[in-house]
């Protein structure tokens, strides 16, 4: 008999006006929304009219089918299937639990949709930024959370510019019963997240129980704009997708190797959607990359209490995908890995358990607990499991 199932990595989708709609009526104008164009396409639209991304109908395990849809779009013809009908278990958060229940996956971990767009969009507008992460934590406390009887677990959606602002929101987050939050994944205003003026960021998820939530999304980005120059995808590119390990890779080493896991013992941290394969190497280059420029520098090793990659295997639990055979690499490093589907999206799964054993993963089990369960409900933590 299997245990409890917990799926690390869902989207429910954002409807039309779902930001104004939570938020005060004085900042609504703040918003970001989703319009339709004259063919009858919706699109993700910032505050000032203009068009971030297409507002798509995904079909989950369809890679193929949506290629076709935006070949259809950029050729001038109508969509096959307007953002209106979006299936009701796609956006609402009692449908989404019916369907699991036919999935077999008992809970899962909920993340925005659209909130993966526009961060770096309105990167020069901290308070259109802030204002619609807010939306998206004032709907996941008091919307997705209470409507998924529990089976349900948002994450909240924050930022580290703005460090009074980031204790509120994840004092609110607490206290709807949201314990983790995502987390733009790159420098804060040109800061590393060791710099000193981020501690007191860090100690608020701790003070109020909140993980930190890495999610791929369309943040900072790890190399110069002009490398991303002429992609037909500009707020997917394809270096997104080649290069998926660097963006973690840093922020892990400088969380690591900048003291602030050391002074943070408590905090929890999930990386979801930037596969996992790599981890295991990456944790031995990141010791010996820290030997090696200790002693080229004349610094003491033993400025750390801890080798970088043990503060790692405290503090991170990765989401994996199944062609990544998950047992072997828990096997290699230890049971560090969490399954996601990323439902509903074209490249998830349609069929999360099935296909996710399908591709490689092993089926749930005494011996797959920590996999399916046990991580994370360690992410989520005892507020949140």
């Amino acid at each position: 008999m299997r245990g409890t199932v917990i799926d690390a990595d869902t989207h429910l989708f954002e409807t039309h006006a779902l930001w104004a709609e939570h938020l005060p009526k004085t900042r609504r104008g703040l918003a970001v929304h989703i319009e339709e164009d004259a063919l009858g396409y919706a699109w993700l639209t910032a505050p000032d009219g203009a068009h971030i991304h297409l507002a798509e109908v995904h079909t989950p395990g369809d890679i193929m089918t949506m290629g076709e849809r935006r070949l259809r779009q950029r050729s001038g013809l109508p969509p096959v299937v307007p953002f209106k009908e979006l299936e009701a278990h796609d956006h609402d958060p009692a449908a989404r639990v019916e369907l699991m229940d036919r999935q077999g996956v008992d809970q899962a971990l909920v993340f925005p949709n659209f909130g993966l767009f526009w961060v770096r969009t309105l990167e020069d507008h901290l308070d259109a930024q802030l204002a619609n992460m807010e939306a998206w934590n004032r709907w996941a406390g008091e919307g997705i959370r209470p409507a998924g009887g529990g089976r349900l677990h948002p994450v909240g959606h924050v930022s580290l510019r703005d460090p009074a602002w980031l204790d509120a929101q994840l004092a609110s987050l607490s206290s709807a019963g949201v314990s983790a939050a995502m987390v733009p994944i790159g420098p804060v205003d040109g800061k590393p997240f060791s710099h000193p003026e981020l501690d007191a960021c860090w100690s608020s998820f701790e003070n109020h129980g909140v993980a930190v939530i890495f999610h791929i999304s369309d943040g900072p980005r790890p190399f110069d704009d002009a490398w991303y120059e002429g992609d037909e995808n500009p707020i997917e590119p394809l270096l997104m997708s080649t290069f998926i390990s660097v963006g973690p890779m840093l922020a892990l080493t400088d969380l690591a190797v900048g003291g602030v896991l050391a002074r943070h013992p408590d905090l929890r941290i999930g990386l979801v959607e930037f596969t996992s394969s790599w981890f295991g190497q990456f944790l031995s280059s990141v010791d010996a990359c820290y030997t090696f420029h200790a002693g080229y520098n004349g610094l003491p090793p033993e400025r750390l209490d801890l080798r970088p990659s043990e503060y790692l295997r405290r503090h991170v639990r990765l989401a994996t995908f199944g062609f990544e055979h998950p047992a072997q690499l828990a096997s290699a490093i230890g049971d560090l890995y969490m399954f996601g589907s990323d439902y509903p999206h074209a490249e998830g799964l349609a069929r999360p358990l099935e296909d996710f054993q399908a591709s490689g993963g092993p089926a749930p089990s005494a011996q797959t607990a920590g996999l399916y369960c046990d991580n994370a409900a360690w992410v989520l933590g005892p507020a949140g499991a």
